[in-house]
């Protein structure tokens, strides 16, 4: 009997070619890992037992011989194969299939969102995971199974609520990165130094992987209501309070994105509000030394004219038109100073 949670000690011999990993419980109680794919419909027929398959990226060939073990429905089957799935959770006659998204980002400049399908069957004595890519670990996944043995009698209620628990807390996680993310911008927003390409390179890469992310997370809100249904039989008296936690985890994590989402917004109208008044604040400038420019020229148009004129060829005349030019210049620039545009 194996108990190790380590993903190495799961590991399947299997006539599957992609890599396979099992769990066996017997009434509550993990006892076997790493047996052999073919051997589920045998630990099946036995009383009390609850089995896992993970299996990652396989093929057609592959999920036949889940098929042939489970007999899963082809259209979920169909669904576990291809790419780009709606979050979901279908009901078939004696199985239902799951498949919802594996989230991790990485914050800093390069702000980074991958996401990863995941899809699952679950049987009433049997949970199939199916990662199409191996962003999802299994080993926080086994971690927390192993964490909470004592509602392992709720059999693959108990497996389901880890799995969706697990990807749940990927998705808020998510999400409070991309919080912290957007009060960088709100800093950036109001910086003294130019920072204008910067911050419309970095809003665009969070509205990026905002969307990405509302995808993920939103219609989870569904998948947990009906996991909370009585008559699907993924919630009993022991596992009740778990399912309701992750719904209010969901909840909150749907709440956070869409007041990420109007808060990007403001941060992208208040730009475009600070960019109107910079040009303003320009133009005002421009006009206010196009003023003194003009004023200067008048002077000098005025007195550089071919008439006789008080001071005209005379050492005062120099004198007295430098004066007006200075009086000009200096009594325009600080009324334009006083009127805030300079």
């Amino acid at each position: 009997m194996t108990r190790s949670g380590g993903v190495a000690s799961c590991l399947a011999s299997s006539p599957t070619s992609c890599q396979a990993h099992t769990r066996l419980w017997r009434d509550g109680v993990l006892v076997e890992q790493g047996f052999p794919v073919e051997d589920i419909s045998t630990h099946l027929a036995e009383e009390g037992t609850v089995v896992w398959l993970d299996l990652l990226q396989p093929s057609v060939t592959d999920m036949d011989v889940v098929v042939e073990e489970l007999g899963l429905h082809p259209l979920a089957i169909e669904d576990a194969l291809h790419d780009h799935q709606r979050p979901k959770l279908d009901r078939y006659d004696d199985h239902l299939f799951l498949a919802a998204y594996a989230v991790s980002c990485v914050p800093g400049d390069g702000l980074l969102l991958r996401t990863a399908e995941v899809a699952a069957f679950l049987t009433p004595r049997a949970l199939v995971t199916v990662r199409k890519d191996p962003l999802l670990e299994l080993e926080p996944l086994l971690q927390r199974w192993d964490g909470t043995p004592g509602n392992a009698p709720s059999g693959v209620a108990y497996l389901a609520h880890g799995l969706v628990d697990h990807l749940v807390d990927g998705h808020t996680a998510a999400v409070e990165v991309l919080d912290d993310e957007a009060e960088d911008l709100e800093d950036l927003l109001f910086a003294d130094v130019s920072t204008s390409g910067d911050l419309q390179r970095r809003s665009f890469a969070l509205r990026k992987a905002l969307t990405a992310l509302r995808r993920a997370v939103l219609p989870m809100r569904d998948v947990v209501a009906v996991m909370l249904r009585p008559e699907v039989g993924l919630t009993d008296e022991r596992m009740a309070p778990y399912l309701r936690d992750i719904d209010d985890h969901v909840q909150r994590a749907a709440t956070d994105i869409d007041g990420l989402r109007d808060l990007l917004g403001s941060i992208f109208d208040t730009n475009l509000t600070l960019a109107s008044n910079r040009l303003n604040e320009t133009i005002f400038r421009l006009t206010a030394y196009a003023a003194i420019l003009a004023a200067t020229t008048a002077v000098t148009g005025y007195f550089g004219q071919n008439v006789p004129f008080p001071g005209s060829q005379e050492p005062g005349g120099f004198v007295t038109s430098t004066v007006l030019l200075v009086l000009s210049v200096v009594g325009l620039y600080a009324f334009f100073k006083r009127r805030g545009w300079l």
